[in-house]
């Protein structure tokens, strides 16, 4: 049985994470596949923005966003 991208099963879920550089354990996570694309056109309005953010402020406020399943 194959999985189409939008099917994953629970172990197959992977997030990208980008992380405070300044307040520990604080960030920003959204769902991706395993080669870490973020699917923006599955994200509501206010997740799409915040994706946008994480990704300006990457080395400002942020560190490189990093994937790892997800526990969700």
């Amino acid at each position: 049985m194959s999985h189409s991208p939008t099917q994953q099963s629970p172990s197959d879920r992977f997030e990208l994470r980008f992380h405070s550089l300044y307040k520990p354990g604080r960030g920003y996570s959204f769902p991706c596949d395993a080669c870490g694309r973020v699917d923006m056109d599955a994200l509501s309005d206010g997740e799409r923005h915040g994706y946008l953010y994480a990704r300006a402020m990457i080395g400002r406020e942020l560190s490189l966003p990093a994937m790892q399943r997800s526990d969700r």
